[in-house]
């Protein structure tokens, strides 16, 4: 029996991408299997050309060849992740069915489209809260630090309740946010739990913000539980795409928490 519960849960319920085969395919050659280092070093060279894009896309960001840059590597930055990850949409099922195999060829496009992204969300907030960028950065990655700290000492363990809860959670959060954007195109603006600074939209950026910091503890489990159990090398990369993504939902998360506080002062 596995001593890990994200992978165990997620496989006889919840999460359509990890049951469509992503994590239950096992190697046979052991040259051929992911390790938890093989994740790790991935995960840092995607960090790497995400933070030199991020920086590219704000110190040229008046410049129009760089905007079509940053629009061209956004678009297949999402092609690249939907083609990975796989785009499944509730009561209907798999539109595009999930191939981590391709991770290899298209992990770093993902980092390339996600730090362009950043670049110009972090620009955006510098400009209005001097500062601000630094503050969210900082925070992403003590808090990404302390969860690895307390999920590798035991403090937090991904039991099923845990996952379950984070995953109903997200869940909630997503169909939050799409119907948002369905209601943004009949010119409907946002309500004020996002746009506002009121103790509710403050409250409601911290229950978010946990949620994206639950969910690095989820891929952390995933990750180790997969290497732990053979998985093939590809998944190394497509462990290392899944936490960056995470990382970047954690930091524009409180990016947004901390623009909300600025703006009550």
């Amino acid at each position: 029996m596995s001593n890990h519960s994200a992978l165990n849960t997620f496989g006889k319920s919840g999460n359509p991408a990890i049951r469509s085969s992503a994590f239950n395919i096992r190697s046979n050659d052991s040259s051929d299997r992911m390790t938890l280092d093989g994740a790790v070093n991935k995960t840092a060279v995607m960090l790497a050309v995400l933070v030199s894009t991020a920086i590219f896309s704000w110190v040229f960001t008046s410049n129009p060849i760089v905007q079509l840059i940053s629009f061209i590597s956004i678009f297949a930055g999402y092609v690249s992740m939907f083609a990975t990850f796989g785009f499944y949409f509730f009561f209907i099922g798999w539109i595009v069915k999930p191939r981590p195999y391709l991770a290899p060829k298209l992990w770093l496009i993902v980092a390339a489209g996600q730090g362009f992204l950043v670049g110009q969300i972090s620009l955006f907030a510098e400009t209005m809260y001097p500062g601000i960028v630094l503050e969210a950065v900082s925070l992403t990655f003590c808090v990404a630090a302390s969860l690895l700290l307390a999920y590798k000492s035991g403090l937090i363990k991904p039991t099923q309740n845990f996952v379950l809860m984070v995953f109903a959670a997200t869940v909630g959060i997503l169909l939050f946010y799409l119907s948002l954007w369905i209601f943004s195109l009949f010119g409907f603006g946002l309500p004020n739990i996002i746009s506002g600074n009121s103790n509710t939209a403050i409250g409601f950026s911290l229950f978010v913000v946990a949620m994206a910091a639950f969910n690095l503890v989820i891929d952390f489990d995933i990750i180790e539980q997969s290497a732990d159990e053979g998985a093939p090398k590809y998944m190394e990369y497509f462990g290392s795409m899944a936490l960056t993504i995470t990382l970047v939902w954690l930091y524009i998360e409180i990016l947004r928490l901390l623009m909300k506080l600025n703006s009550r002062r």
